[in-house]
């Protein structure tokens, strides 16, 4: 074996789909534990707050970030998201117009979302984005070498993309609705965190389905085994598809439960959402609430 296929096979993550379905089940049963006003604002303090459209514009999105400096006087109870995420070329708008201390701006960059382009032009992406100020990077992982499993270019491509974005969080994209199995869930989540990997992150939410609980579980035990042989502590970032209290608390549950409240913590357990936040506060305040 390769030093990929060793990295791999260290792992001793069950990749049995039934056998996953049935631990998350488990695991979900106590879900409704966590449905308590200061898990809800946990979940609020660990969004990053994301606006990826075809529409967005400067004007748009430095009306995005006023919405969350405003926050920050209408709502100081409940505190404030973790990051505002948006496309590379307004890293510079939000980080300019940003006033609340805690909140960084993060943007998806290298090709995003199928990661296909040049190398150069994805470097240069994550290069200049950091530059704009930019300190947090969601980049996806390329599936076509994954799938032909050429892990050497794969993982020397993150490699690369990490030293672009500096001191910047590398926060890297699955696309778990498109590896599909919790073998290949398995796979990619260990050549992730292999290649530098800050977080793993389920989705991208644009092109296959989105996060699932399952795909979670399989990526945060593979955290867990990645963080008892190495030391490292790698973060994990639910995306795709969140819309709910519910279905966050759900994901809540699953990293309590399988890494444990030394996970529960914005710097480590992230959820990106649009349409989320509104929901939780609406779960705070007892009444709906649009207010992002």
């Amino acid at each position: 074996m390769n030093k990929y296929q060793e990295a791999i096979a260290a792992s001793k993550v069950i990749t049995d789909d039934e056998a996953v379905r049935n631990e998350v089940n488990k695991i979900l049963e106590k879900s409704s534990e966590n449905m308590t006003p200061e898990v809800y604002k946990f979940l609020f303090n660990s969004i990053d707050l994301t606006t990826l459209s075809s529409e967005d514009s400067v004007k748009s999105v430095a009306r995005f970030t006023e919405r969350v400096n405003d926050f920050d006087n209408d709502y100081p109870q409940y505190g404030h998201v973790a990051a505002i995420c948006v496309y590379s070329n307004f890293a510079e708008v939000v980080s300019t117009h940003l006033d609340v201390d805690g909140v960084d701006t993060a943007v998806v960059a290298a090709g995003f979302p199928s990661s296909q382009t040049f190398d150069a032009v994805k470097i240069a992406d994550v290069a200049l984005a950091v530059e704009a100020g930019a300190n947090e990077v969601d980049i996806v992982m390329n599936l076509g070498m994954f799938l032909d499993g050429d892990y050497e270019n794969l993982t020397d491509e993150i490699h690369e993309l990490k030293h672009a974005a500096r001191d910047a969080k590398l926060k890297v994209i699955l696309e778990t609705g498109a590896l599909k199995t919790a073998d290949n869930i398995k796979k990619a989540s260990v050549l992730a965190m292999y290649s530098g990997a800050d977080f793993i992150k389920t989705s991208t939410g644009k092109i296959y389905s989105g996060a699932s609980v399952e795909a979670a579980w399989v990526m945060c035990q593979c955290i867990k085994d990645y963080a008892e042989r190495t030391g490292r502590k790698v973060g994990f970032k639910a995306a795709g598809g969140i819309r709910s209290t519910q279905e966050a608390v759900a994901y809540y549950t699953i990293v309590k439960e399988v890494l444990g409240e030394e996970w529960l913590t914005p710097e480590l357990f992230r959820i990106g959402a649009s349409s989320l936040a509104n929901a939780l506060l609406s779960s705070l305040e007892e009444k709906e609430v649009k207010y992002f």
